[in-house]
């Protein structure tokens, strides 16, 4: 038991740190190239963030359990929104840049319609489907990268780092290699540590399993607020709920086509299709909208969507 534990401390002191330089690094890099830290968050930030999670759909995929891409993708896009965004919006609500904001926002609304329309018609991520999803990923990348050169530089010259890029870069590979490798520590030995002390396996997998994917985006969430980056944050939430329809699930599909597992049902149908698909637009729809609209956030979202989130885990858990 002394192992684990010393282990999840560990674990949480990696994520920690991991987090600091990895905010440290995007952050720097934003003001050396005059880059809105929105869409710093939504690309850099988001692949760094959502890694973890292309490397165990990609592993799984291999293994002939493609089908598992669709529960991380559905479920982390859930908690990113409605538990790890929330928190940020109902501690600290933000001012959005919409001109930044919506190329993401409307981008992960096209790959969900996508996504919706295999799940409802056929139910079968084929290895097409997988080259379409990726697809979309590269379209992103190659607009928003376009989008940052054509930007107004927003610093002067010398407002950013003083250090050389290769500081800045190496910042942000090494936080992100730290935060997964915590990620992986806090949730293996914090699932042990519940076993050990008699946690029933429905709780575990409502708990450290599910919240173990988005520890990334909790851990950059935190800390960018901490700093004072909250635009960043809300750049890297919406950013990993793209990646996690056309990176996590496209790669997947493009190695071993899957179909949706079944599952529990409601009324006869998979429960999947009649609660978790339509709850995941609802609940980025929730906090997008009336961001674009209004042109900032309102902790009452945040309120709102935390209070979604408990319903959702008491729903799961008793269903």
């Amino acid at each position: 038991m002394l192992v684990p534990v010393l282990l999840f401390a560990l674990g949480l002191a990696l994520l920690i740190k991991g987090g600091d330089w990895f905010v440290d690094g995007a952050t720097s890099i934003a003001h050396r190239f005059g880059v809105p830290e929105l869409l710093i968050g939504a690309t850099v930030v988001s692949i760094g963030t959502t890694l973890p999670e292309v490397m165990v759909s990609a592993t799984s995929a291999l293994g002939g359990h493609g089908e598992m891409a669709y529960g991380n993708a559905v479920g982390s896009i859930i908690c990113n929104t409605a538990l790890i965004a929330a928190i940020t919006v109902a501690v600290k609500p933000s001012k959005v840049n919409r001109q930044s904001f919506l190329t993401p926002v409307a981008f992960f609304f096209v790959a969900a319609a996508v996504y919706l329309y295999v799940a409802y018609s056929s139910g079968e991520f084929t290895r097409l489907v997988g080259l379409e999803l990726l697809g979309i990923f590269v379209l992103y990348m190659v607009v928003l990268v376009r989008q940052g050169l054509r930007a107004p530089k927003i610093f002067e010259k010398g407002e950013a780092s003083a250090q050389p890029l290769w500081k800045d870069l190496l910042l942000l590979v090494v936080g992100a290699v730290l935060i997964a490798f915590g990620a992986d520590l806090l949730v293996e030995n914090g699932t042990l540590i519940a076993q050990a002390l008699g946690v029933p396996e429905s709780v575990i997998a409502l708990t450290f399993v599910a919240l173990g994917t988005s520890l990334p985006e909790l851990v950059t969430a935190v800390t960018s607020l901490v700093k004072g980056h909250g635009a960043l944050s809300l750049g890297n939430i919406v950013g990993a709920n793209l990646f996690n329809l056309v990176l996590v699930s496209g790669v997947s599909a493009a190695l071993a086509p899957f179909s949706i597992p079944a599952g529990k049902t409601i009324g006869g149908y998979n429960a999947s299709l009649v609660v978790d698909l339509p709850l995941m637009v609802l609940v980025m729809g929730f906090l997008t909208i009336p961001a674009l609209v209004r042109g900032k956030l309102s902790r009452w979202q945040g309120v709102g969507l935390l209070a979604v989130y408990a319903g959702f885990c008491v729903f799961q858990f008793f269903l």
